[in-house]
């Protein structure tokens, strides 16, 4: 399982005084508020840093890291990812998962008594209505299973794979 989850982008600074923007990459971006430390990686290079301050702007961020406190500073950060430790992300609901748990799950759908591959799971895409599970398919194409009751009957982390029911017409579209 991943040990760091991102929950923001460095987008560019903010004012004079060593903030930036960070756009969001967690449902909710309130959690910041919660967040004493993180980690900053860009490319290779990777380093904690504690905030000292968080502000949100329309659908920006804006945070100030203690030691940094000029736009000298942070001017470098521009499309640094901002992680955080599992310890500090947000609690789940039971059935609920972290996205990054999801990625590289294998795929099968039962067929009598048997498992038969579908594929691995991509990506997840959050529409309104309901998440939807981007699978690339063993036979080549994507197929999109939408992440409702019908369709998921079972995801298993420690055994590696999402066991679904694909819908009448669905590996038509």
């Amino acid at each position: 399982m991943v040990e760091e989850f991102q929950v923001g982008i460095i987008t560019s600074t903010h004012g004079l005084k060593g903030e930036v923007k960070v756009f969001p990459t967690t449902d909710n971006p309130e959690r910041f508020l919660d967040l004493e430390e993180v980690t900053l990686e860009k490319g290779k290079i990777r380093r904690k840093a504690k905030i000292r301050s968080v502000k949100f702007f329309k659908k920006l961020v804006i945070l100030g890291f203690e030691g940094m406190d000029r736009i000298e500073d942070v001017e470098r950060l521009r499309g640094t990812s901002i992680l955080i430790d599992r310890k500090d992300a947000l609690p789940l609901e039971e059935g609920e998962y972290y996205i990054p748990d999801l990625i590289g799950l294998r795929v099968v759908t039962r067929e009598g008594e048997e498992d038969r591959p579908v594929g691995i799971l991509r990506d997840v895409l959050m529409t309104g209505a309901n998440d939807v599970y981007v699978v690339e398919k063993t036979d080549g194409g994507e197929l999109l299973i939408p992440v409702i009751e019908q369709c998921i009957k079972e995801v298993n982390l420690e055994e590696g794979f999402v066991r679904v029911w694909i819908m009448p017409g669905l590996e038509d579209l």
